[in-house]
């Protein structure tokens, strides 16, 4: 049985495995706060396709975005980081909260959580949670890195990934701590050894009407991610995927 996998733009992926759709960090607006979308439209790519699990990364607004949460079909399960629940209540029945090395099931796919490098917290008065990163097993093996730099526990994945979704790059002219960039997501993949590499959490939002002024183009990190990773880790593809494009994965 095949897998398909869609990227909508950010984090935001539409994955298709075992006959179960899932879907991540949903940002499904063309604008939030000061950043606007760089890329075409892709919510009514999900018009009529049902999701039965939304797997949160952690609570900042460009991942936790409850307004697309709404806009999601269907009565999916949303699996968020401890401490993130109450957020939710009102949005959907079915919320789950989990941490790290927790698993949960859904029909024959299942997700393991994951810790990240990352300041997962929502604001100064937020809830406090950690960020995760997902395994999914079923047809394929998948990682799902949410934002995260790189940590030493990445390299228990090693042999036991297909697929690696991994952020290079942000939404700004430079990169905080907790982040990965080009170089860092290319060793990230040397440390995981997956048969496939795709980045994301690139060239979708920037604030409006600054992006031709930075050094980084918008279409710059995953080229500068896919060199690197030839460098670095040959036996790795890479698969560069634009906002509302799709592709098999390896089983």
């Amino acid at each position: 049985m095949s897998s398909r996998l869609g990227y909508l733009g950010h984090s935001t992926v539409l994955l298709e495995m075992n006959g179960v759709r899932v879907l991540t960090d949903p940002l499904l607006v063309d604008r939030l706060g000061p950043l606007h979308r760089h890329s075409d439209a892709v919510a009514h790519l999900l018009d009529d396709v049902k999701v039965d699990v939304v797997l949160i990364s952690h609570a900042h607004h460009d991942h936790l975005h409850v307004p697309s949460l709404r806009r999601v079909r269907g009565q999916p399960r949303i699996v968020v980081p401890k401490g993130l629940g109450k957020l939710l209540r009102r949005v959907a029945d079915d919320v789950v909260e989990i941490a790290a090395g927790d698993e949960i099931q859904f029909g024959p796919v299942t997700f393991q959580a994951l810790r990240a490098e990352h300041d997962g917290r929502r604001g100064l008065f937020g809830p406090r949670a950690d960020a995760l990163g997902y395994r999914i097993d079923g047809a394929s093996r998948l990682y799902f890195a949410g934002d995260t730099d790189l940590f030493a526990e990445m390299s228990l994945l090693a042999g036991g990934v297909d697929v690696a979704l991994l952020p290079v790059w942000g939404w700004g002219p430079r990169l905080g701590s907790g982040h990965l960039d080009p170089h860092r997501a290319a060793e990230a993949v040397l440390r995981i050894r997956p048969r496939l590499a795709i980045p994301i959490h690139w060239g979708t939002f920037y604030p409006f009407g600054a992006a031709r002024f930075w050094p980084h183009p918008l279409g710059n990190p995953p080229r500068d991610f896919a060199r690197e990773v030839a460098r670095l880790a040959p036996e790795t593809e890479v698969r560069v995927i634009l906002p509302g494009d799709a592709t098999d994965l390896p089983s």
